[in-house]
């Protein structure tokens, strides 16, 4: 009887309704036997209501069903898979499991059985070795399929005649499948609520990822080599991807990613007990490191690729996993970090990162998608490198709505985050901290920024320091500190070559003084007194936008609250020969009114002095509060309440009488704490020159007015330079499970063919059809 027999309706339950006796082969058999079929076939012969109703109804069935796949398993490893019977059998048993993992993983009662010890189950019991001594069955299953991928003319082709040789597809396609078992047998932890506790350790993984996986070298290497080797566009022969099948590669990278980054990094040890991690933070020689830069590069820029013939280029869909790998490697291996850095190709990375954001920022299911940018940037910035790279010309330009500029990549940087922050939907919100951090973080070393740029920090400047902003929520004023602190490190430390931000803060130097009279009482009158002169600004402003709606039945998955910056982040003081010291954190048990005044000091407590006070050891403490509670759905949040967003709330407190949401004395915290030192002082000795000038010259021209900056200095007329303070990422236990959540939820959206989990009880995060 084949498993094409199992067309009739309800057959599946028809015969695992009564019990069937284990050692009945025949009837078995039946399940996997030699006629070929495809995993849509088992998926549309085996509905999900029959695989519950077996496991209420007829637990013992569904138990032998499942060791019985896995002896079959076992069996073809230990024989190397010698005929097409028994590769057939392979792949049948591989998809039945595929098919069956997730109803068992659904039901508490049942995600133990994998790990018990079934008798004989796995190996060949001898009479040296009685069934005490038998594996448990998932460590069978996992010990089976790595033999597997490892199995010539099954899933590797031993035939090949070089590197460039086709590969067979038959062998790609037993590949693809036996990957996409593994995955769904490490997906158990879609089935357990969200949860920030470390020692809660997936068993699937844990036991895959250790020293009883003899393949574990090889696999790691080999499934590098199938992400980074790939090339879409191959010899660039036009409409080639129509020629030539490569459908296993995304699958491979897709694990790739979850299994040798997502996985590894729910271990949390780079210690010898996760030989992934372990692997990936020892990979040392400099041509791996520009092999996995220049393959990774290739792939993330792809979908921007731009040809006169239409779709004559395949389009990769798998970036959000790219670029995944990509933070992780950087985040596990500091050496390759620095490799990236050290030259010009890590603005290959730069600039399809800043495209995606760009293009995600009003799609309300690519929430996920721009944290992991916004992450990967954050990461980056926290290196001085980084910095300097940002200031070679931007010349490559890709297709993105963004205004026209000649300048380097820091200019596309700031004015791509000024679109996010004024064109992106409202849910973004708690993202402008890691952006305004990313910011501050490069302006250190930032030589000369566009007008275009310049104009846009000023105008965020503009936005985030008006009253009806400020006042509406404690922890908003933490934006314009951002901003001040940029503003400083570029005058302090780049002042010749940026004549354009001295200029732009030379015309809006109202600004500066309004912020330097701010009114201490946030009462109703003093945010709506601003209303009249407010109200024209709404014009010309973009402002914040609900998001776009997705395609009509797109899923989403939800995501956790992501950690504050403060969370994300901590403070590195750089010293004058580059070095990076750490900043002592502020001590738990200080006082709770203390921690208002640590996010940021004077210019006079930014001096080296007072930077090894007790005092300045909790002194620019990172955005405490807008960032907590950010979500992929409203009902995850908890905090849409709490957390204002900015432009589009103008048009409300212009209109509406406010009540402010906290008390004067914490306004007046932070106001006396704004660094205008250096800027009231640049204004004090440059503007009487610019007047003076236009109306000795009669200047009517702003280029002469330029010129005359570019020429001028500030020496020995400023405050004492500041030092700079870089907030670096760091790794804890809430972005840990904010990544969990992400990369499942990835998995689950791309595998719809055949839908693996769809309708079972996920519970890590929510599933919501748009």
């Amino acid at each position: 009887m084949s498993i094409h027999c199992l067309h009739d309706h309800n057959a599946l339950l028809q015969t695992l309704s009564s019990p069937v006796e284990a050692t009945d082969d025949a009837f078995w058999d039946q399940f996997w036997a030699d006629t070929a079929t495809t995993v849509q076939d088992v998926f549309a012969l085996v509905p999900a209501a029959e695989i519950r109703a077996v496991r209420e109804e007829s637990p013992s069935n569904l138990a032998t069903l499942c060791y019985k796949a896995v002896e079959k398993l076992v069996q073809a490893a230990e024989s190397g898979c010698p005929s097409e019977k028994e590769k057939q059998i392979v792949l049948n048993c591989s998809r039945m499991l595929t098919r069956i993992l997730p109803y068992i993983f659904e039901d508490q009662d049942w995600r133990g059985f994998f790990w018990s010890t079934v008798p004989g189950a796995g190996r060949a019991v001898t009479d040296e070795m009685d069934d005490d001594g038998a594996r448990p069955l998932a460590e069978s299953l996992l010990l089976a399929m790595a033999d597997l991928l490892f199995c010539p003319d099954f899933t590797v082709n031993s035939h090949r005649r070089g590197p460039d040789s086709v590969e067979d597809m038959q062998t790609i396609d037993s590949f693809t499948v036996m990957i996409t078992a593994m995955l769904t047998c490490f997906s158990e932890a879609m089935y357990l609520p969200p949860s920030s506790d470390n020692t809660i350790l997936n068993p699937w993984v844990s036991f895959f990822c250790s020293t009883e996986n003899r393949h574990a070298l090889p696999l790691f290497t080999s499934l590098v080599n199938v992400v980074c080797a790939y090339d879409p566009v191959g010899y660039g022969i036009p409409y080639n991807h129509l020629l030539f099948s490569d459908s296993g590669r995304p699958g491979a990278c897709q694990f790739s990613c979850c299994y040798i980054i997502f996985l590894s990094v729910s271990l949390q040890s780079v210690g010898p007990d996760n030989l992934f991690v372990n692997y990936l933070s020892r990979i040392h020689r400099e041509e791996d490191y520009d092999f996995v830069l220049k393959g990774l590069a290739r792939l993330l820029v792809n979908p921007l690729m731009q040809t006169y013939l239409p779709n004559s280029t395949k389009k990769i869909q798998f970036h959000q996993e790219l670029l995944v790998l990509f933070w992780k490697l950087c985040d596990f291996n500091k050496k390759f970090l620095f490799f990236v850095l050290k030259s010009s190709d890590v603005l290959d990375i730069l600039v399809p990162i800043l495209f995606y954001l760009n293009d995600a920022r009003a799609d309300q299911s690519r929430v996920g998608l721009m944290h992991i940018g916004v992450f990967i940037l954050l990461l980056l910035s926290g290196e001085r490198n980084f910095g300097v790279r940002l200031n070679k010309p931007y010349s490559v330009h890709v297709p993105m709505d963004i205004p026209v500029f000649t300048g380097t990549h820091a200019d596309l940087l700031i004015v791509v985050f000024h679109k996010i922050i004024t064109s992106g939907h409202q849910r973004l919100q708690p993202l402008f901290d890691c952006l305004l951090t990313i910011v501050v973080n490069v302006s250190p070393y930032l030589k000369s920024l566009s007008m275009v740029a310049a104009n846009k920090l000023l105008h965020l400047l503009e936005a985030f320091s008006t009253n009806w902003f400020l006042f509406s929520a404690s922890q908003n004023h933490h934006l314009v500190f951002f901003l001040l602190e940029a503003f400083n490190n570029i005058i302090q430390y780049q002042f010749d070559g940026n004549c354009n931000l001295v200029y732009a803060i030379i015309r809006k130097r109202n600004l500066f003084h309004q912020l330097a009279n701010l009114p201490s009482d946030p009462s109703p009158d003093a945010i709506t007194g601003i209303s009249r002169t407010s109200s024209q600004e709404t014009v010309s402003m973009e402002g914040s936008r609900p998001a776009v709606p997705p395609e009509p039945g797109t899923l989403k998955t939800s995501l956790v609250a992501i950690p504050a910056i403060d969370k994300l982040t901590e403070k590195s003081q750089v010293s004058e020969d580059g070095t990076m010291i750490s900043v002592l954190k502020m001590e738990h048990s200080h006082a709770s009114h203390h921690t208002l005044q640590a996010d940021h000091t004077t210019q006079a407590d930014h001096t080296p002095q007072a930077d090894h006070t007790p005092q300045a050891d909790h002194t620019p403490q990172a955005v405490h509060g807008a960032i907590v509670g950010a979500s992929d759905t409203e009902s995850v949040s908890g905090r849409d309440n709490e957390v204002k967003p900015c432009m589009v709330l103008l048009s409300t407190f212009c209109s509406k009488s406010v009540t402010c949401p906290f008390l004067l004395p914490q306004v007046l915290s932070w106001k006396c704490k704004l660094p205008l030192q250096t800027i009231m002082r640049l204004l004090q000795v440059l503007v009487p020159q610019v007047e003076k000038i236009c109306i000795d010259k009669g200047l009517t021209d702003e280029s002469e007015i330029l010129k005359f900056l570019q020429h001028g200095t500030l020496v020995g007329l400023l405050p004492v330079p500041h030092p700079i303070l870089i907030r670096k990422y760091q790794a804890n236990a809430g972005t840990a499970m904010w990544f969990r959540t992400y990369m499942w939820g990835v998995v689950y959206l791309r595998n719809v063919d055949p839908p693996i989990w769809y309708d079972t009880d996920v519970r890590l995060f929510e599933i919501q059809k748009m």
